[in-house]
């Protein structure tokens, strides 16, 4: 079609009027607004919808499984049980409606005390009052063996005391503590207390220091290393979880705390020793002096160590408090509770800077390095 036929066409349209125009405009904008208002119907019975489900779902896995149930039933949690572990079996014997909102209940009330035992509960019964008798109940059998994890031991230790006295193979253990696998999964168990910082490339063994020292019972002749390490975490959760408040006021990660308290656990021989050397190692932070603390330096080099050398103090390692500035990579040992409350609550009144001990555990501490080599003339070098 040629353009003045073009123009021919469009000049024979009928033009349309201003008011029909508006008219037009206000049909259009109409059938728009209605369709706004049945997408924002739509959306909002959406959102009702999902909020009236989600709400009953919540509702439905707090609520007991039958309010009204005179029954009671035979529930054992096994030694060893993690939250999600007592979650499934709750369900699974018909006490909890959802193993998962009891989790999240757990979790949102910072619960860990659990204690394994054979229980009589009802579907009657509440969530607090479940948690309750979990958390007050007793075994009733003897154990099998038990074993003492004493207080500074480092993870070589603690596999060489379980070969001894439960029969576990010490190699089996320490190949264990080395699987990343295995790691990352108790790390997803135990977010309290275990983080990604455990798996750092120089870190020897994940776990150092976060296998809490105590006597622990066995109710297997043979436990396995799972079930001695779950029982071991679930002492260091209990442990540390009452803390949290004081961690949060400090600068320093669970890691950090983990590991600085391993340090003041193998430097002091007493309570009060441990306040003041937690305190002679923050005052040399806060000044920007290195820990120069001797037990890493035996760590590092991973064998006792009776006398160290200069040559000794020269490993590279990130371990090495002489050669890395603040704390080291990881912890070196566990570590009894009263060197965790000394982080907290360290003696810093005196503002030493210097500590040694002589071949007796006294020790003897200093504000100046001069004063503190006179203390080894007279403590040390003269013995």
């Amino acid at each position: 079609m040629s353009d003045d036929k073009k123009d021919q066409n469009e000049k024979s349209k009928p033009k349309l009027t201003y008011k029909e125009i508006s008219q037009e405009r206000a049909k259009e904008a109409s059938i728009a607004r209605k369709i706004i208002i049945l997408v924002l119907f739509l959306l909002t019975a959406l959102i009702i919808f999902g909020g009236y489900t989600g709400y009953n779902y919540v509702k439905k896995g707090v609520s007991p499984v039958d309010p009204n149930s005179e029954e009671t039933i035979d529930v054992t949690i096994p030694l060893g049980s993690s939250s999600s572990d007592i979650a499934n079996i709750l369900e699974d014997n018909g006490v909890i409606n959802n193993s998962l909102i009891y989790r999240f209940y757990v979790k949102f009330n910072n619960i860990s005390n659990f204690q394994a035992g054979d229980y009589a509960l009802s579907p009657s019964m509440t969530l607090a009052e479940i948690t309750s008798e979990l958390e007050t109940g007793s075994i009733q059998e003897e154990p099998e063996l038990r074993v003492t994890i004493p207080e500074g031991r480092n993870i070589n230790e603690i596999a060489t005391l379980y070969q001894e006295n439960a029969g576990v193979d010490k190699e089996e253990f320490l190949e264990k503590m080395q699987d990343t696998s295995y790691i990352k999964e108790l790390i997803s168990e135990y977010p309290n207390i275990l983080s990604e910082s455990i798996l750092h490339d120089d870190i020897i063994y994940p776990l150092e220091g976060y296998l809490f020292p105590a006597t622990y019972e066995f109710y297997e002749e043979e436990p396995t290393i799972d079930q001695i390490v779950t029982q071991m975490l679930n002492k260091t959760n209990n442990v540390i979880v009452a803390y949290f408040d004081q961690v949060d006021a400090l600068d320093f990660t669970i890691h950090e705390i983990m590991t600085f308290a391993s340090l003041v656990e193998e430097e002091a021989p007493s309570a009060d020793d441990r306040k003041l050397i937690a305190g002679v190692f923050y005052n040399r932070m806060d000044q920007g002096m290195m820990l120069q603390t001797d037990p890493t330096v035996i760590y590092a080099h991973g064998e006792h160590i009776s006398r160290l050398t200069y040559d000794h103090y020269e490993i590279d390692s990130p371990y090495n408090t002489y050669q890395v500035e603040g704390l080291p990579v990881g912890p070196i040992s566990n570590f009894g509770e009263s060197s965790l409350t000394a982080i907290f609550k360290p003696n810093r009144s005196d503002n030493y800077l210097y500590f040694l001990a002589d071949s007796e555990g006294n020790v003897y501490y200093s504000r100046s390095y001069d004063e503190h080599q006179e203390l080894e003339d007279q403590y040390i070098h003269n013995q």
